[in-house]
């Protein structure tokens, strides 16, 4: 069975219907910095939807939360599977935390956005990057139901951004070679800062 959902501008807080239960037990999972050849990968469909999925899922909604951040791929946290976790309601709204199996984007609005994208995996840098302004997506809940949503502003935005993830594409991707090279060289510099510290 496929059922409709709607998230965006009109009602985002239907993002988080079929989204796993938000257990008291998780756990902070390290997130992944760029350069790491696992953020260049093509992520495994999920084929079980069994304890360890909802684990997971549980465990990177935390993350994201944690981050702070409003999305969050498996294989930012070293998983190459195809699973995504986002929440884009704002201080004003309840949460939406939202839970996406094997997503795929099967519509795109010939209308387009501009949005200043960020990423966990790219800490402090920021750019512009236009992505189509809707999108729809069919996608599995970790139970396995099949759903599919429709996404508008900054849902549509982050769908967008969180499953190029799981095809191994970061959002500097979508920039000049010149401005890759730039970020690349800082996240470099900024991960051997961090190793020096943690000696």
């Amino acid at each position: 069975m496929t059922l409709i959902l709607s998230c965006g501008k009109s009602n985002p807080a239907l993002a988080g219907i079929g989204s796993v239960a938000y257990l008291p037990v998780m756990a902070i999972l390290p997130i992944l910095l760029h350069p790491d050849p696992r953020l260049k990968s093509n992520c495994d469909p999920v084929v079980e939807f069994d304890a360890a999925l909802r684990a997971l899922s549980d465990d990177m909604l935390e993350t994201m939360y944690e981050a702070p951040g409003i999305g969050l791929a498996a294989p930012q946290v070293g998983v190459l599977k195809r699973v995504l976790v986002m929440d884009c309601s704002s201080k004003e709204e309840p949460a939406a935390p939202t839970v996406m199996i094997n997503p795929e984007v099967v519509s795109a609005s010939a209308d387009m956005n501009t949005y200043n994208e960020g990423c966990l995996s790219i800490p402090h840098q920021f750019e512009d990057v236009e992505r189509p302004a809707a999108v729809s997506v069919r996608y599995q809940t970790v139970e396995g139901e099949t759903l599919l949503g429709e996404f508008d502003g900054l849902w549509a935005t982050c769908v967008q951004h969180e499953i190029d993830h799981l095809d191994g594409k970061l959002f500097i991707d979508y920039l000049s070679r010149m401005k890759r090279g730039m970020i690349t060289r800082k996240m470099q510099k900024l991960k051997k800062d961090r190793a020096l510290e943690a000696t």
